[in-house]
């Protein structure tokens, strides 16, 4: 890379160090809030493909790929913005009338089904999932719904965002419902109910802190209990009606919520309910309609994430029919941009970074050698995929696109398509290969359940990994994201799951102690610090800096092991990565909400905690990036 390396900074700020002259000139795009790093990725993986399915849209190329044919069917039926403008709110009127004419709760459960199957909300969810303590087979899961505001904590006294974007939502919705016709003062008067349901909902909700301990959405009720819940709700016939059948148990994600749904749902609130289901619906669908409808309906997205202006409209049909077909346009991606050798080549990097993560594991002096030998089990069973899936999701060749239908139509149809597949899966074998992102997106994951880490082509590139940078540099970028999600089946939350992805716990009962003092000391490093959005919450991110810190610890040794290892590269590859400029109302949002540290976090503090970091760099008491050894955090 032939970036300004600042090295006189080095010692006291890595992340401005390699960064600080790209910051000077990065430029945010108008429609993004956010560049560098991740999203430059994403941003040229979005221009490659626009261009190629542009030529398959005015039939310059084609395609044997039958798959393929039917995205592009959809696309163009997307990106017919004079007929979306033409029919305006008239395809979504039925659906909106449909809710508007519920009577009372009799009516509205006598027609739950059929509202949940055209993608309605509703103030309670159910969806099937591997059973977290026996993941070869499906459990019926109860969910809590959306709110409107990113997080509960936003609903509390004294929140000085809140009134701001709630001010911005009920502009945007109060202009949906004059676009789609309806008369000023029904407008408020279901925008106020809906608001006024959305703030019962708050106080009986977990917030993002509580979520990210997500062992303890495995709350195990008997069917017969749980539909004791509600006296208001036949939760019995509608779940027979989702899954065909009775289930013996239901797995409730937040008892605090179902324990309160007869105070939220009953003939008193009935009429709020029913204004929050169609104002959700009228926001929901306005991405389906005229171009007009689409740029109101993102205000209030843009308002959270800090994005200046709308997509184009050729951008916006991109994303929404790629989204649409993800797995599709993710397989033609891989297949024609990701090479086989890079796969080949990431794949042995991955058994490399699982080798040193074993080393560590025999030689750990603090775990008994019990539970060091179930830690080996468990590594040993790791599943890995790296690039794509061997086959396209059965789902995607369910979509057969309707030319002769509207947008919202064929959309209409695709979301039964979805639910009725998802529904399906109960009482079947879980499908353990199915690839929960397409090859397209630049990301990864660990998935506890299946204890399998996976790789997405797209995140397979520079800076994370290229085969003209060195082995130091790969191992700064992509060994570190590897050894990322290896570690995430050894945080707070992984640990919890034994070989097989059942939630088990196969620790001693000192071991487990040990561990948690550890991970509280991760807690502690990153509570409070400070950005320029505010103070991290230790607590909301202590899984991924777990993950963080040995991931790039891991990578570190796995780069020394190599012939042509070069600390320096291997730390400046690992500022490099983070690079990102944001908007400052992204970062505040994902301040609350979101379970990574902020990117110039990630960059800095964990490289503090290893011993290689001060030597390569000659770093002293007194300087930035200095530590002290009783305070450096060190885990796995």
């Amino acid at each position: 890379m032939s970036d300004k390396i600042n090295n006189d900074l080095i010692k006291d700020d890595l992340y401005q160090a390699v960064n600080g002259e790209w910051l000077k000139t990065a430029q945010i795009p108008a429609d993004k809030p956010t560049t560098g790093g991740f999203a430059d990725l994403a941003d040229n993986i979005e221009e490659t493909l626009m261009n190629d399915f542009d030529k398959l849209l005015d039939g310059s190329q084609t395609t044997d790929d039958q798959y393929l044919q039917e995205f592009i069917k959809y696309y163009r039926i997307v990106a017919d913005y004079d007929k979306r403008d033409a029919e305006g709110f008239k395809p979504a009127k039925k659906s909106l009338d449909q809710i508007e004419q519920l009577e009372n709760l009799a009516d509205w459960q006598a027609h739950l089904y059929d509202l949940t199957m055209d993608g309605n909300v509703s103030p309670f969810e159910l969806y099937v999932a591997p059973d977290m303590k026996d993941t070869q087979h499906y459990a019926l899961n109860a969910e809590v719904p959306s709110l409107i505001l990113p997080d509960k904590t936003y609903y509390e006294e004294g929140n000085k965002q809140a009134a701001a974007l709630l001010d911005v939502y009920s502009h945007m919705v109060l202009k949906l419902f004059k676009l789609a016709g309806y008369s000023d003062d029904f407008a408020n008067e279901m925008l106020q109910g809906a608001l006024k349901f959305d703030r019962s909902l708050a106080p009986h909700e977990k917030d993002s802190t509580q979520r990210a301990d997500y062992a303890k959405d495995y709350n195990k009720y008997s069917f017969d209990d749980f539909v004791k819940l509600s006296s208001n709700i036949d939760l019995a016939s509608f779940t027979k009606q989702l899954i065909k059948t009775t289930p013996d148990q239901v797995i409730v994600s937040e008892p605090k919520f179902y324990e309160a749904l007869d105070d939220l749902v009953n003939p008193d609130t009935f009429a709020d309910m029913k204004a929050w289901i169609f104002v959700k619906r009228l926001t929901g669908v306005a991405g389906l309609l005229s171009d007009e409808a689409r740029v109101i309906g993102g205000e209030f997205g843009r308002a959270l994430s800090g994005s200046k202006e709308p997509k184009s409209k050729k951008k916006s049909a991109y994303y929404f029919a790629t989204g649409q077909f993800d797995q599709v346009v993710g397989l033609y991606y891989a297949h024609k941009y990701f090479g086989e050798t890079a796969k080949n080549d990431v794949f042995k990097m991955v058994e490399k970074m699982v080798a040193v993560y074993q080393k560590r594991l025999s030689e750990n002096d603090w775990l008994s050698e019990d539970t060091k030998k179930k830690a080996v089990t468990k590594l040993s069973a790791l599943s890995i995929q790296v690039g794509y899936p061997d086959e396209l999701d059965p789902l995607y060749k369910k979509f057969v696109v309707n030319e002769d239908e509207n947008l919202y139509q064929n959309d209409e149809r695709f979301t039964h398509i979805i639910l009725q597949d998802h529904f399906s899966r109960w009482g079947k074998e879980v499908d353990r290969t199915r690839w929960e992102m397409p090859a397209h997106m630049v990301n990864a994951y660990y998935n506890p359940s299946f204890n399998v880490i996976v790789f997405p082509a797209a995140i397979l590139q520079a800076p994370f990994y290229s085969l003209k940078q060195s082995s130091s540099e790969n191992y700064g970028g992509i060994g570190a994201v590897i050894a990322h999600e290896i570690s995430h089946a050894f945080d707070n939350n992984g640990a919890q799951f034994d070989e097989m992805g059942n939630l088990h716990n196969w620790w001693t009962d000192d071991d487990m102690k040990h561990f948690k003092a550890l991970a509280q000391d991760e807690i502690d490093q990153f509570d409070g610090l400070e950005t320029k959005a505010g103070k991290v919450k230790g607590k909301l991110v202590v899984s991924e800096n777990i993950a963080d810190a040995g991931g790039l610890s891991c990578a570190l040794e796995a780069a020394k092991g190599e012939d042509d290892a070069d600390i320096r590269a291997f730390f400046i590859n690992w500022g490099r990565i983070w690079r990102m400029k944001s908007s400052l109302e992204r970062e505040k949002l994902l301040l609350s909400i979101d379970v990574h540290s902020p990117n110039e976090l990630r960059a800095n503090v964990q490289p503090k905690n290893l011993t290689d970091f001060y030597t390569t760099f000659n770093v002293k008491p007194g300087d930035g990036m200095y530590l002290p050894e009783e305070k450096r955090v060190n885990i796995w």
